[in-house]
C-alpha cells in the first residue's frame, strides 16, 4: 500500500509540474505578445543574447538546440521565421560548410532589450517558490 501511495505522490507531483508549465507558457505567451514574439521566440532571442554577452557572437543551430526544448524541424523554422523578422542572421560556418550559425541582428538585441523584463517578471511570478 505505502509503495502505491508513493507511486500516487510521484504522479500528482508531475501532474503538477506539467500543469505549471503549461500555465507558465501562457503567461509567457501572452506578455510578450505586446512585442511580437511567443515564448519559443523569446528563449532563442534569449540564449543568443546570453551567448553573445559571453563572448559567442553566433552560435551553431545545433548548440541553439541543445539549450532549448525544440525539435530540428521546428528550431529551423523558428530561426527561419525570426530571420524574416529581421532579428537574426544566418549564415554558413566557416569552419564546417554543413553547419549554419546564427547570430542576433541591431534590431534583434533592440528588441530582446524591450522583452527581457517582461519574461523576466513572468518566471518571478510563476517561478519563485516552486522548489526541486
Amino acid at each position: 500500500m505505502a509503495a502505491k501511495k508513493s507511486e500516487q505522490a510521484l504522479v500528482s507531483e508531475w501532474r503538477e509540474l506539467l500543469a505549471l508549465h503549461a500555465r507558465t507558457l501562457g503567461e509567457l505567451d501572452r506578455a510578450l505578445e505586446r512585442h511580437g514574439l511567443g515564448a519559443s521566440d523569446f528563449e532563442v532571442v534569449d540564449v543568443l543574447a546570453e551567448a553573445a554577452e559571453g563572448g559567442d557572437a553566433c552560435l551553431r543551430v545545433q548548440e541553439i538546440g541543445s539549450r532549448v526544448h525544440l525539435s530540428q524541424s521546428a528550431l529551423s523554422r523558428l530561426v527561419a521565421r525570426l530571420e524574416r523578422s529581421g532579428l537574426v542572421r544566418r549564415a554558413m560556418c566557416s569552419e564546417d560548410r554543413r553547419g549554419v550559425r546564427v547570430e542576433l541582428t541591431d534590431a534583434g538585441r533592440a528588441l530582446h532589450t524591450e522583452a527581457r523584463p517582461h519574461q523576466r517578471a513572468v518566471l518571478s511570478r510563476m517561478l519563485n517558490g516552486v522548489g526541486c
